[in-house]
């Protein structure tokens, strides 16, 4: 049995990867539109100082906004802030601080971001780990649960009177967050968040994927039952070839560089839908949505199990803290 519930998410991760390769190699990345400019809109940017991240950074400032990198490296953020203020002349460029494995640090973030009484009009939940071994956050939370999900939890809803304050109807703010073909694969066990019963790297990665979902779901219902002129969309940037493998074992390492050149798509290619749900007016008011390869798709099945998401939300907030409203 331990084996089984051990050996069963690593063969529904990799089954999804092998249809999302298929799907590459027979179909062109998605090309952004030329995208309205983005003047005086203000956005931050999870893990914005690499790969798809920083392509989102780069190119929402080259539209005009300014663009806050948030991550947990200060060295590689201003490297980032200097690469693209050599680019980019129109919009500005900073970096701030924030370890999503911190409940403190998330709630120290969000009081120096509203420290500098600047607006909020979009948040992409970008930043992400992917099939490290079995470690947890300074809180005592699964890494992959606790950094993937619960900090953007935490992180969003601790943002949202900004992004309520700075949108209105017509141009709404809005929440990108980046999820994965793996939430396909994903399980939720209400009972077993942690995944401290059977650890299982994939397992867990891919819950993590499948949270954020029913996190997106969740939280636009709220938004649209509140009148609030915020949407919240979720993001698959189909395989990239990112840093985001490193993790991988030996053999699968091998394996994937071959493929990695002639079937992944370029971090800036994997950035293009998340681009697209964070500034072009095809969007405009438009929420609840996954997207893929720049298209509104179906997710998982699980997804949008109403009462699921429910306890997923009522039990996010008593791990974070937040009062249940």
């Amino acid at each position: 049995m331990w084996l089984l519930s051990y050996i069963l998410p690593i063969i529904r991760l990799y089954l999804v990867g092998v249809k999302v390769l298929l799907y590459q190699l027979f179909n062109k990345s998605f090309t952004l539109p030329v995208l309205p400019k983005q003047n005086g809109r203000v956005a931050i940017v999870t893990g914005g100082a690499r790969g798809m991240g920083y392509e989102t950074s780069r190119h929402l400032a080259s539209l005009g906004m300014h663009v806050v990198i948030a991550g947990n490296c200060e060295e590689e953020g201003m490297t980032a802030v200097k690469k693209i203020q050599e680019e980019v002349s129109v919009g500005g460029v900073e970096f701030m601080y924030l370890d999503l494995a911190s409940l403190k640090s998330i709630q120290q973030f969000v009081q120096r971001f509203k420290d500098k009484r600047l607006p909020l009009h979009v948040l992409v939940n970008n930043a992400g780990i992917m099939l490290v071994p079995e470690r947890q956050t300074e809180d005592g939370f699964e890494l992959h649960f606790g950094l993937n999900y619960l900090g953007h939890f935490l992180l969003t809803n601790l943002l949202l009177d900004p992004l309520k304050k700075s949108g209105r109807h017509g141009a709404c703010s809005r929440v990108v967050v980046m999820s994965s073909a793996t939430h396909y694969g994903g399980q939720l066990n209400m009972k077993d968040l942690q995944g401290r019963s059977c650890y299982c790297a994939h397992g867990a990665y891919s819950q993590s994927k499948l949270a954020l979902v029913m996190f997106t779901y969740q939280l636009q219902d709220m938004l649209v039952a509140g009148g609030h002129p915020v949407t919240v969309n979720a993001v698959d940037p189909g395989m990239v070839d990112t840093a985001l493998y490193e993790n991988l074992c030996s053999p699968a390492q091998l394996a994937k560089k071959p493929v990695a050149k002639m079937l992944f798509r370029t971090p800036a290619e994997g950035a293009s839908t998340a681009i697209y749900a964070a500034a072009s007016s095809d969007l405009e008011g438009v929420g609840g949505c996954y997207l893929y390869n720049g298209r509104i798709v179906e997710s998982s099945g699980i997804s949008y199990d109403e009462n699921l998401q429910a306890k997923l939300w009522k039990e996010s907030c008593k791990l974070v803290g937040l009062p249940q409203a």
